[in-house]
């Protein structure tokens, strides 16, 4: 079952109701946050040593290291959408990166547990409104701990369908509508995440960076629907 589990032809809300709890329980509490990249190294390892959805790295800074963390640590992937308001997209996903080096690690107890507001204040800051940002880390990384048991991955694991992961990233602190569905289009074009699929909007997101130069697009014409919508409200 363990293996099932690892695979992904077995989620953990089947195995938990089939009576493998302690299976689930068990490999979770092992691996921590690895547990999200074994169940893609192994799904990848079934489909012939590749497989699309599941990169190595999320191409959402200038730095390979941020990257992959964003790609293969889905507290890292959280955060740093959290983090994604008021500042570049490059910015928000470095911070992860940032966090773990200045705490020695990274997991959501590490950050539940931590002063964050001097950490996020250390030169260089890690956000433009560091008192801020570092209270709603703090809020999900209580939510990540005391809801999921400190296994992010859930958020989208545990959900059923689209309503029910809906449910579960509304109830991430700091998430509204529009990172909702930013996250959702990442989920399911870079993840495979069925039960996003449906939550995916129609117009462009951070799921469809796909290399350095796709974010760079997608910045540039975020700018102009921007520049637009801003001409569009000002009085005549």
């Amino acid at each position: 079952m363990a293996i099932a589990v690892a695979r992904g032809s077995a989620s953990p809300e089947q195995l938990r109701q089939s009576g493998a709890d302690t299976v689930v329980a068990d490999l979770q509490e092992l691996l921590g946050p690895s547990w999200w990249a074994l169940r893609r190294r192994c799904k990848a390892h079934e489909l012939g040593g590749y497989d699309p959805s599941v990169p190595d790295r999320l191409h959402f800074t200038d730095s390979d290291e941020a990257n992959e963390l964003v790609a293969t640590d889905p507290l890292a992937l959280l955060v740093g959408f959290a983090l994604d308001q008021q500042v570049t997209v490059q910015k928000a996903f470095s911070g992860p990166l940032a966090l773990r080096e200045r705490l020695g690690t990274f997991d959501a107890a590490t950050l539940a547990d931590a002063d964050l507001e001097p950490v996020f204040r250390e030169r260089p800051a890690i956000h433009r409104f560091p008192g801020a940002m570092a209270t709603r880390v703090h809020d999900l990384a209580v939510h990540v701990r005391d809801e999921y048991g400190g296994d992010a991955a859930r958020v989208w694991t545990d959900a059923a369908d689209a309503d029910q992961l809906r449910a579960n990233l509304a109830a991430l602190p700091g998430f509204g509508e529009m990172k909702i569905k930013a996250l959702a289009s990442v989920l399911a074009k870079r993840f495979g995440v069925e039960a996003a699929q449906e939550l995916v909007p129609w117009h462009p997101t951070l799921g469809d960076v796909d290399s350095a130069q796709a974010l760079a697009d997608y910045q540039a014409a975020k700018r102009v629907h921007k520049a637009e919508w801003t001409k569009a409200k000002a009085p005549s």
